[in-house]
């Protein structure tokens, strides 16, 4: 074989290699956070029906994902530094098949909360680590257009929570639950050798980095953007179908069909997000689609009308993956060259978010009850917040500079 066609058929080798790669970080985030926690959306009303649980507890047994995620993303690291990262994601997606196979039997209450609040940490343990332990392996120029890759996951979990979870509940509710874990179980054995060696390390470069030389507050700022947009998605992704069906008078059909929409913009928000911030650099990502953002959840604060509304829904429903590749292409801009330093600042943003997605989550509710069950004084807010979000991003150079001089 000559010597060109042999560097050819590397070339083929290591790109397929690296597809492998970003498949198993696909399923991951769709089984660990995009079917894990939204699959749970559309089974309340059943798990209600079905009297498997009162709806004051069914309430409770959502959030149990939420505290799990939060508590996810605070151990992956410790854990993976004992077991490896490939490892680590192997068995988180072992944990959420079996947390779904589980919840098809209502014991208790305490029992189901203890699977759902399993596959919150094992959602929030993949991602933290999914993209650390992926990105390594791909070109410096296809980062951002991996993760948005990696993270569709989250998308197609969302999609699949308005459209393959109702075509499972035609079998029954405990059906649904072992259908999902069946799905997950697949993906899992499918992506067992898709990741990289969990003995093969990619090093962090020699040189110095830019958060340990001048830039240690922009890294502060990161977990403060992040903290900005968890406030400014939680309004939409929690009560929209609720605005829908009881706020504009529609029924619970329509609003479902509306989440239907939302996960739509779910499985393009990752991808496209990621390749804006590729081509164009991620705080110009983070304050464009920012604001696009604050415009379409701002008309939706004032619109009536649901042919408008449903454009509108498209649009937010791209937010909540999307932001995952269009933040990590930002940290790997203000701390680049250093794997290491990278995946620990992505961990404590992650962390930042997902605390702040919690308290949002309860905030917003209470709010919620406070002024009547006002959706629009809601959504104006996070209107409001990622409006300070993108204000932050502009201020950013500045308050490095204030810092530095100081």
């Amino acid at each position: 074989m000559s010597t060109d066609a042999s560097r050819s058929t590397t070339a083929l080798g290591g790109r397929a290699a690296i597809w492998r790669h970003i498949f198993a970080g696909f399923s991951a985030s769709l089984v660990g956070i995009g079917l894990a926690r939204f699959a749970y959306t559309p089974l309340i009303p059943p798990l209600i029906q079905a009297h498997w649980f009162a709806a004051s507890d069914v309430v409770y047994l959502g959030a149990a994902n939420l505290a799990g995620y939060l508590l996810g993303a605070l151990l992956g690291r410790p854990v993976a530094h004992r077991l490896t990262n490939t490892y680590t994601l192997r068995a988180m997606m072992v944990l959420v098949s079996a947390a779904f196979l589980a919840c098809a039997f209502p014991v208790s209450v305490a029992w189901f909360f203890f699977w759902r609040l399993l596959s919150g940490v094992a959602g929030g343990a993949i991602m933290v680590l999914v993209a650390a332990t992926v990105l390594p392996h791909v070109p410096a120029d296809r980062k951002g257009l991996a993760s948005g890759s990696i993270f569709l996951g989250l998308g197609v979990g969302i999609a699949a929570s308005g459209t393959i979870v109702p075509l499972l509940l035609n079998f029954g509710l405990r059906n649904t639950w072992i259908g999902i874990a069946v799905l997950s179980a697949a993906l899992t054995v499918a992506t067992w050798y898709g990741w990289p060696s969990a003995t093969k390390h990619v090093h962090a470069g020699h040189g110095l980095s830019t958060e340990k030389t001048h830039d240690p507050s922009i890294v502060r700022v990161l977990y403060a953007e992040y903290a900005l947009m968890a406030l400014g998605l939680v309004p939409t992704m929690v009560f929209l179908v609720d605005f829908i069906a009881r706020g504009l008078g529609a029924g619970a059909h329509v609003g479902a069909s509306y989440w239907i929409l939302y996960g739509i913009g779910a499985i393009f928000g990752a991808p496209v997000y990621g390749f804006v911030a590729d081509r164009f650099g991620g705080s110009f990502a983070i304050r464009v689609l920012s604001l696009l953002q604050v415009f379409v959840v701002a008309v939706l604060a004032v619109s009536g009308n649901q042919i408008v509304i449903g454009v509108l829904t498209l649009v937010i429903g791209s937010f909540p993956p999307g932001v995952v590749p269009m933040m990590l292409t930002r940290v790997h801009e203000v701390v680049p060259h250093d794997h290491a330093r990278q995946q620990r600042v992505w961990s404590r943003v992650t962390t930042t978010f997902a605390a702040f997605q919690a308290v949002a989550g309860y905030a917003y509710s209470a709010l919620f009850n406070a002024s009547g069950g006002n959706h629009r004084l809601l959504f104006a807010i996070g209107a409001a917040a990622l409006v300070l979000l993108v204000i932050t991003d502009f201020a950013s150079p500045w308050l490095a500079r204030d810092r530095n001089d100081a």
